[in-house]
């Protein structure tokens, strides 16, 4: 069974970690989910986005239901996932803010998930980073470089629309479907580009 790290910081687009969380766990992976507290204030702020009334509501339906399903406080800086000891298959931080972003670049680990984020870089393990802001300065794109030379995959929530999306959802299933092929996990989120309408 793959082992997986799902972080949630405070960016707008809090949905894409969960829809992203949902899918692991379908593919029969385990998942370790670490929430900001900036990313339970967005969970409140986007309701109606989900069928569930809040990303909060959606998680702990998921928690409940599901027992290779994980939760950390970012405060516990004594998590498993903080040692490079601890082995899993590879971490996501989606949505990513411009502020973990940085200080992943700068080597800061002052919290679980920026721990746990440096221990995938200093034991070469995948870390997926889908950073969710617009328009970018200087600052973020030097930081973005100095993370992906570090040897992460940076993917911005950038959704396409070849595939036509008739509304949120489908472009939320297009940004996680790219996340589960860097992943190499199977999906039927979206249409590929050469799939027959």
């Amino acid at each position: 069974m793959k082992r997986f790290t799902v972080g949630l910081t405070g960016a707008s687009g809090v949905i894409y970690g969960i829809v992203l969380i949902r899918e692991l766990l379908a593919a029969g992976g385990e998942v370790h989910v670490i929430v900001s507290r900036a990313a339970e204030m967005v969970m409140e702020e986007e309701r109606g986005l989900m069928p569930e009334e809040t990303a909060a509501q959606a998680l702990e339906a998921l928690r409940s239901s599901c027992p290779r399903l994980f939760f950390y406080d970012n405060d516990n800086i004594a998590a498993p996932m903080a040692s490079g000891s601890y082995i899993n298959d590879a971490m996501v931080i989606m949505p990513c803010t411009m502020a973990t972003l940085s200080a992943l670049a700068h080597g800061s680990a002052s919290s679980l998930m920026e721990r746990a984020a440096d221990v995938m870089l200093k034991e070469n393990r995948l870390l997926v980073v889908v950073p969710r802001e617009t328009p970018l300065n200087k600052i973020h794109i030097k930081n973005m470089l100095m993370l992906a030379e570090a040897g992460a995959q940076i993917v911005p929530a950038m959704p396409a629309f070849y595939h036509h999306p008739e509304g949120i959802q489908d472009m939320v299933h297009f940004m996680v479907g790219k996340v589960m092929d860097i992943l190499q996990l199977p999906h039927q989120l979206f249409r590929r580009y050469d799939q027959p309408k």
